[in-house]
C-alpha cells in the first residue's frame, strides 16, 4: 500500500465513492429523429380533435390517416438508425392512445353520435377504452406474440375504419347524423375487435426486397391511381375489409 492511500482521510473517500457513482449513471437525453416522428403522428392525431371541433370532418379524418404514416415511420427510423429506447416505446404508445383511442372517439362522436344521447358517448368510450387496453396488451406481449399475426384488430386499423367511414361519407355528402344507428354499432364493435382474440396479419413477413412477377407491379400501379382518383371511398374500403377478413377468418375456421 503507498502512503498516498496510507494518508487518505474519511471525507476523501466518501469523494472517491461521489466521483465513481457519478460515472457509473447513465447519460440523459433521447434520441431525437424517431421521437420527431411520434411527435408529428402525436400532432395529427390533436389537429383531428380541433378539425372536429371546427366541425372540418373531412381533416379530421385525414389528419388520422397522415398520423399513422409518422406512426409507421418513427418504429422503423429508430431500427434502421439503431436509436431504439425504452423511452420511445412509452411515447409511442401515448401518443397512439390519443391519435388511434381519444381522437377516432371524439370525431366520430362530434360527428355522429352525439344525437344519440348517452348511447352515443357509450358507444364512444367503449372505443376510447378498447384503444387503451390494446395497446396495454401489446406492450406486454412484446416478443411473444407471433410476428406474422396480431391478436386483435390493431388501433392504427381501427382508427382508420372509423376515419375511413367519415372521410368518405363527408366526401359524399351523407351527413353523421344519418349514420348515427349504423355508427352506433360499428364504433363499438370496432372497439371490442381490438380487445378479442381474432388474429390479423401483421405483413411483417412479407419479403418486399425479392423479384416478383410483371403483374405485381402492374397491379401495385393500378392501386396508386385508384387512391389518386378516390382516396376516401378505398381507404375505407381497404380497412373495412381487414377489419371483417378477421372475423371471416374465424367462420371459416369454425366450419374446417
Amino acid at each position: 500500500m503507498s502512503n498516498d492511500d496510507e494518508t487518505k482521510s474519511p471525507i476523501d473517500e466518501i469523494e472517491d465513492l461521489d466521483l465513481g457513482d457519478e460515472k457509473k449513471q447513465p447519460h440523459k437525453g433521447v434520441y431525437l429523429l424517431p421521437n420527431l416522428f411520434t411527435t408529428a403522428a402525436l400532432f395529427s392525431g390533436f389537429y383531428s380533435i380541433i378539425a372536429a371541433m371546427n366541425g372540418d370532418y373531412i381533416n379530421a379524418a385525414v389528419a388520422i390517416f397522415i398520423s399513422m404514416v409518422f406512426d409507421g415511420l418513427d418504429g422503423r427510423v429508430a431500427r434502421l438508425t439503431h436509436t431504439q429506447s425504452a423511452f420511445g416505446a412509452e411515447y409511442d404508445s401515448l401518443a397512439d392512445m390519443v391519435s388511434f383511442g381519444i381522437a377516432p372517439a371524439l370525431v366520430v362522436f362530434t360527428w355522429s353520435l352525439a344525437p344519440l344521447g348517452k348511447v352515443g358517448w357509450v358507444a364512444a368510450f367503449i372505443y376510447a377504452v378498447g384503444a387503451a387496453l390494446r395497446l396495454a396488451r401489446f406492450n406486454t406481449m412484446l416478443g411473444v406474440e407471433e410476428k406474422r399475426y396480431f391478436t386483435g384488430l390493431p388501433s392504427p386499423a381501427a382508427a382508420a375504419i372509423v376515419a375511413g367511414i367519415i372521410w368518405a361519407a363527408n366526401d359524399t355528402g351523407v351527413s353523421g347524423e344519418s349514420l348515427a344507428t349504423l355508427m352506433a354499432v360499428i364504433v363499438p364493435v370496432t372497439g371490442l375487435l381490438m380487445v378479442s382474440n381474432v388474429k390479423y396479419r401483421s405483413f411483417k413477413d412479407l419479403n418486399l426486397k425479392g423479384r416478383v412477377p410483371f403483374v405485381v407491379l402492374l397491379i401495385a400501379v393500378l392501386a396508386l391511381v385508384l387512391i389518386a382518383l378516390e382516396p376516401a371511398l378505398l381507404m375505407m374500403g381497404v380497412f373495412c375489409l381487414y377489419g371483417l377478413w378477421g372475423l371471416l377468418g374465424v367462420v371459416f375456421k369454425r366450419f374446417r
